[in-house]
């Protein structure tokens, strides 16, 4: 049987635009998802829209527009970057479709009735920015939002509490059994001390906010965006969707339909988000799964962030990267290679133009584009047609096999700099064989030498176009072209070389 893999980004809230940071988080698992399906597996790719809360019906009045239209502008605009971008995504969800609000509110029932909710009263300090209450702890000197350092506001309010503290001891024993769980390691420490530190009751209804999801049997209340957003990873794979089909089926028969579907995807093999907000889900989102019965994610990997040439990226400061115009000015293909390559993933970047262009000309035009361009200039003169298979006593094609278990293992470990970092190095090598063999001389005294190291560097550089494929699908394809066993044409460069700006 193909084996499943389960994958998600974070559901990005639609208070504003997408931005390179977003980009970041849905590249990598596009490039994961690639990868995964050329190993053959049976990849389900899920991102989407995050849409419900105060901050939503904030951004909708002073755009003059319905929270729902609103959330379809912006939740527009991402599928239309995810498209430039060249992402790869099985499903799209938002917390506004119907299938999805009704599974919270099943969900919610479920709680409610075991337990696990209850109705009480709060008081407390929230940020109006997070949507998220902080308890004394964890508020700066100044009554400030440790995340956004803004004044937080004292509210009152009858609320229902989902009964975190009950699972405080299973989280921390889930952790010390499965320490992947919490990924990369460098962060475990904060959320296993956290966790230690005692777990509160959490908040999950608002009576303040009219743009949610109502609780069914109170709707004076809307739920929690956290609480809501959470869920749409188990509402997407198909649990709870009994409850919104049509009943023209058994009961019985449509239900075990149903949860076979949910079995066969849950549990999740990676939930890809940044690091503010790790905790969320290796706190709450774990928790809710204990109380449903459901298996938990097999893995939690938080990101670093993206600053601009040193600035933390904001409006204020107009330093807001936009990847939709570096990809329509320097190609798609070259800023998915970038952003892995500038930085070991998991820790925070910095994302300047400057970088950009020396990683563009090194790696890509220098390394991978003129080796290829080479390569099939000299094969043109010397071999004619490329075979379909070359097999020989070849050093670098036999080291290529030492060099693809290097990158599964680097893929295991989502050091997606790893990848890259081999793939580059094994394309220097090729290099430097060029340069040692020189075949454009050996071709005057020993042609049959010199055709033998061009059929090395064609079969060695098949190979880098597959491996490249995840990061650079379309470039990638256009090398399998240019390396197809027939006659060989003339192509125009793979990476022309960009200039460096003018001082």
């Amino acid at each position: 049987m193909t084996k499943k893999f389960y994958i998600t980004t974070p559901i990005y809230y639609v208070n504003s635009v997408p931005h390179i940071g977003h980009a970041y988080t849905t590249i990598a698992q596009d490039v994961l998802a690639r990868y995964k399906r050329q190993k053959g597996f049976d990849v389900r790719f899920l991102t989407g829209t995050d849409e419900h809360g105060a901050n939503i019906e904030k951004s909708a009045t002073a755009a003059g527009v319905t929270p729902k239209q609103w959330a379809d502008e912006v939740s527009d605009k991402y599928k239309a970057l995810w498209k430039t971008l060249n992402i790869s995504y099985d499903d799209f969800i938002r917390t506004t479709d119907k299938k999805h609000e009704q599974v919270v509110q099943a969900i919610f029932e479920k709680l409610l009735k075991s337990g696990d909710i209850y109705l009480g009263s709060y008081s407390g300090k929230y940020c109006l920015s997070c949507e998220q209450y902080y308890n004394e702890s964890e508020i700066l000197e100044g009554n400030l939002c440790p995340v956004h350092k803004r004044p937080l506001t004292e509210v009152h309010e009858e609320t229902y509490f989902f009964k975190l503290s009950r699972y405080e001891k299973p989280l921390l024993k889930y952790y010390e059994e499965h320490p992947e769980f919490l990924s990369p390691k460098t962060r475990a420490h904060e959320i296993i001390n956290f966790v230690k530190g005692g777990l509160q009751d959490l908040s999950v209804t608002r009576t303040k906010v009219a743009w949610g999801i109502p609780v069914p049997s109170n709707p004076h209340h809307t739920i929690y965006v956290w609480f809501d957003a959470l869920i749409n990873y188990i509402s997407a794979a198909g649990y709870g969707t009994v409850l919104c089909e049509d009943k023209t089926l058994h009961e019985a028969q449509l239900k075990q339909i149903r949860a076979d579907k949910f079995e066969d995807l849950w549990p999740a093999d990676l939930h890809m988000v940044g690091k503010e907000i790790f905790r969320f889900h290796t706190v709450i989102w774990p928790a809710v799964l204990m109380a449903l019965g459901l298996p938990l994610p097999k893995k939690v990997f938080a990101h670093g962030w993206w600053t601009v040439e040193g600035e933390k990226m904001s409006k204020s400061l107009g330093n807001i990267i936009d990847p939709a115009k570096v990809a329509a000015q320097y190609g798609v293909d070259p800023l998915r290679a970038f952003l892995f390559r500038e930085v070991p993933f998991g820790q925070d970047g910095d994302f300047s133009m400057e970088s950009f262009k020396n990683r563009y000309n090194s790696d890509l035009a220098n390394n991978i584009g003129n080796l290829l361009s080479r390569t099939l200039n000299m094969a043109a003169k010397n071999i004619g047609e490329l075979p379909e298979k070359i097999e020989g006593d070849y050093p670098l094609l036999a080291k290529s096999a030492e060099v693809e278990k290097a990158i599964d293992a680097a893929y295991d470990q989502l050091a997606f700099d790893k990848v890259l970092e081999n793939i580059y190095g094994f394309a220097s090598d090729l290099n430097k064989l060029v340069d040692t063999k020189k075949p454009w001389e050996l071709a005057k005294t020993d042609p049959e030498a010199a055709k033998a190291v061009l059929l090395e560097l064609v079969a060695c550089l098949r190979k880098v176009a597959v491996w490249l494929e995840p990061f650079m699908p379309t470039v990638a394809k256009e090398m399998q072209k240019r390396l197809l066993p027939g006659k060989i044409e003339k192509y125009p460069p793979l990476f022309p070389r960009l200039e460096a700006d003018k001082k």
